[in-house]
């Protein structure tokens, strides 16, 4: 008997490429695109009102993250760094129902992004600015 490394789920394999996909859309709009052409995805948010928005830098933090650049990537956007483990943590909570779990880590991811966004337009927390903003 053989064992099948590849799952023959229809709709799992849809997910997997679906992911690898859209995985390698954003390695080559940030490794190919950007570089070639410079020209990145404008944030709404600060175009109208001047302020940033929690999500401001992250386009240039995952360009850091994928040259290994950790400390730029933070300074670009420190909030990616602190929501991606707990959205994992959500994850597996989600999957094994823990509701409170679950609910708590939604409730606090929320409230993070939303602390965030107004915290870093606050002249005494300019350091949570994203650097070097065009």
């Amino acid at each position: 008997m053989r064992m099948r490394l590849i799952t023959t789920n229809s709709s799992v394999r849809k997910k997997v490429l679906g992911t690898i996909l859209i995985g390698g859309a954003g390695y080559l709009y940030l490794k190919v695109w950007l570089p070639l052409t410079g020209i990145g995805i404008p944030c709404v948010f600060h175009e109208v009102t001047g302020l940033y928005c929690p999500g401001c830098g992250i386009t240039r933090s995952l360009g850091a993250i994928l040259r290994l650049d950790i400390h730029e990537a933070f300074r670009y956007n420190m909030l990616i760094f602190i929501l991606a483990p707990l959205y994992l943590l959500y994850m597996l909570a989600a999957k094994k129902d823990w509701v409170n779990l679950k609910n708590g880590l939604l409730y606090s991811m929320l409230g993070l992004t939303i602390s965030f966004g107004i915290l870093r337009n606050i002249p005494i927390f300019s350091w949570m600015e994203p650097i070097s903003f065009t």
